[in-house]
């Protein structure tokens, strides 16, 4: 099945459009951010500010006649926000638990991560478990073939990913659109906050303390 980003001029008036909530869960300083910035606009920044709350970005990508965009929340990873990721990945279609490959704290972090998902997240949430900094693979800690069990026990979808070189990170992305369900109506612009929560849909017009970055490309 061809997958690429696309642009919003580039986007066919026959495609069906379908709008996602995907969140990005993990310990401060596996690279969230890194990660979404690379997808988003291709970049990446060597020292990243850790995030402060939530960032929230989007981006569209095109899977044969259907144009999926993701609305994406970045989240804080420091312990202290904790509390607060219920609030973002409540109503979300696709989770990204990261962790770090050359640290096996965030590893076990993100284990937890993933147990409380399946506990009080959505129940049909596609959950995608990232192990990042796969350029510094030689001083990796947590061995593929360790994670890769881990995500076949727990129904996962796994890749290793650097968002310094940019190593599967659209794949990451394209395999989650994949796997989301294409045939539920989605909502218009008229759609309410409270209307749009139910299919996870986020209320633009609705002020957050977030950052907003609205983004399209490579």
């Amino acid at each position: 099945m061809a997958a690429r980003p696309v642009r919003p001029n580039g986007q066919s008036p026959a495609n069906k459009v379908c709008q996602f909530k995907l969140v990005l869960l993990g310990e401060s300083a596996v690279g969230k951010s890194s990660l979404v910035l690379r997808f988003v606009k291709g970049q990446f920044q060597e020292f990243q500010e850790s995030t402060i709350g939530a960032a929230f970005l989007t981006q569209t990508v095109c899977l044969d006649d259907t144009t999926v965009k993701f609305e994406i929340w970045d989240t804080a990873g420091q312990e202290r926000y904790h509390s607060l990721a219920p609030m973002y990945y409540r109503g979300a279609q696709a989770a990204i638990v990261m962790y770090d490959m050359t640290n096996t704290d965030t590893f076990g972090r993100a284990k937890t991560w993933v147990s409380e998902l399946q506990r009080q997240a959505s129940p049909n949430i596609v959950i995608a478990l990232a192990g990042n900094k796969a350029d510094l693979s030689a001083n990796r800690t947590v061995e593929y073939e360790e994670a890769q069990a881990y995500a076949d026990d727990n129904s996962l979808l796994f890749m290793e990913t650097s968002a310094k070189t940019a190593m599967n990170v659209n794949d990451l992305f394209m395999a989650i659109a994949k796997k989301l369900p294409k045939s539920e109506p989605q909502a218009g612009p008229g759609a309410t906050a409270t209307g749009r929560a139910g299919r996870g849909g986020v209320d633009l017009n609705q002020p957050t303390q977030t950052n907003k970055t609205q983004c399209c490309g490579n």
